[in-house]
């Protein structure tokens, strides 16, 4: 599939949009194929993370490439490093924020990046190697708020194609080859060891997160609406749940995730012992448990307690 074929099949690009444009292949490709379907109208959007000398020119050929088809441009700048934390997720986190902001004064209705199949295969592939649960399986998501990835059907191998086919540039990150970092790995080392056993890997492992998705929503409803029946009146700052209640390990196990997503509490480590000890003091097996963030579960009589401990 070429990517002008992915972004005229895609649903969500009525109005205005800003394009995250880095420079390299995924991102060109993805402006392209925007001009060629004549959505929008657009503008390009150009994040500097001052982390490696070639960015200055990765800016000047994303301004340049803009200015070459008659498209707004915007610049943003930040020091990620001193910003503290893990550096990835500081650079993804300052990104788009900026990102957002740009769109809110553009008067923009949809942010797209140029995500494809290729980065939701080594997405899954990552959270594996990780351990993972269902909703890691559920890799990249095609819209997230106002964020958009119309190329997620679109291998990289058809980005390239589609560049080629057009006789246009793009900029090649160095870090890209750099093989200290994990997702280098997956993408050099095991996707391709994958594609020795199943040339469509890719292919499947985008079935696979489909699948995960409609499973993962479908979960999610059953929770709900089992969440609505067995609330209780809070006591205090606890969520109060009716103790002894039947329901299957991931039904249990969605409804927790809505309270301490609703609630604010950490999830980050509960892990799977965490949702099934939770579930255990819910259906009644415990009497009481702790979790990340000091957040306790206790049973009394008839209900159970879920709140930060005393």
């Amino acid at each position: 599939m070429t990517p002008p074929d992915a972004i005229a099949a895609f649903p969500h690009l009525s109005g205005p949009g800003v394009v995250a444009v880095s420079g390299g292949a995924d991102s060109v490709a993805l402006l392209r194929g925007l001009l060629e379907v004549g959505v929008g109208p657009l503008s390009v959007a150009h994040f500097h993370h001052q982390l490696r000398p070639e960015a200055d020119a990765d800016a000047a050929f994303v301004r340049d490439l803009a200015a070459a088809h008659a498209v707004p441009f915007d610049f943003g700048t930040a020091d990620v490093r001193a910003a503290g934390g893990n550096l990835e997720a500081t650079a993804r986190r300052l990104r788009y924020a900026w990102l957002r902001e740009v769109a809110a004064a553009r008067g923009a209705t949809w942010l797209a990046t140029g995500h494809t199949a290729n980065d939701n295969a080594e997405t899954v592939l990552h959270h594996l190697t990780r351990g993972t649960g269902l909703d890691g399986l559920r890799g990249v998501a095609p819209v997230s708020g106002n964020v958009v990835r119309p190329l997620l059907t679109v291998t990289r191998g058809e980005v390239l194609a589609y560049l080629a086919s057009l006789k246009q540039s793009f900029v090649t990150d160095p870090t890209n080859f750099d093989p200290s970092l994990t997702r280098v790995r997956i993408r050099g080392e095991l996707l391709p060891l994958l594609e020795t056993f199943n040339p469509q890997a890719v292919a499947a492992l985008g079935r696979l997160t489909r699948q995960a998705d409609e499973v993962a929503d479908c979960l999610r409803d059953l929770a709900a609406d089992l969440l609505s029946r067995v609330e209780r009146p809070r006591a205090g700052n606890a969520v109060v749940l009716t103790a002894g209640v039947t329901a299957p390990s991931p039904v249990l196990h969605a409804l927790l995730q809505l309270v301490w997503a609703r609630e604010g509490w950490p999830r980050r480590d509960m892990a799977d012992d965490g949702w099934r000890r939770a579930a255990g003091v819910l259906r009644g097996e415990l009497t009481a448990a702790e979790f990340p963030g000091r957040v306790r579960a206790r049973r009394r009589g008839a209900v159970v307690h879920l709140g930060p401990a005393p």
